[in-house]
């Protein structure tokens, strides 16, 4: 009977404002410059263009304006800006 692999690696997503999320996980879904693909651990080393929202292990979104990911050696590092509040800033 065949398993499934269910591999872990690090993701770190920061914005220029805050922390947005970190911690490990199964796979991070990517729509990007080069279309959408789904990182999973041990992924090929990769430095792309983020052009949508986030999705980790298919359970949490992310809204994304834009951003770069990176992911080398089993770790993800995402730098994005986020999309604006629909709630406005008070002064």
């Amino acid at each position: 009977m065949a398993t499934a692999y269910t591999g872990h690696f690090r993701c770190v997503i920061l914005s220029a404002r805050q922390l947005i999320f970190e911690g490990e996980v199964n796979s991070v879904f990517v729509s990007g410059d080069a279309g959408e693909y789904e990182l999973l651990a041990y992924h090929y080393p990769l430095i792309g263009i983020v052009a949508g929202d986030l999705i980790i292990n298919w359970e949490k979104r992310v809204p994304v304006k834009g951003g770069v990911v990176k992911f080398f050696a089993n770790e993800c590092n995402i730098m994005i800006e986020e999309k604006e509040s629909a709630v406005p800033a008070q002064a």
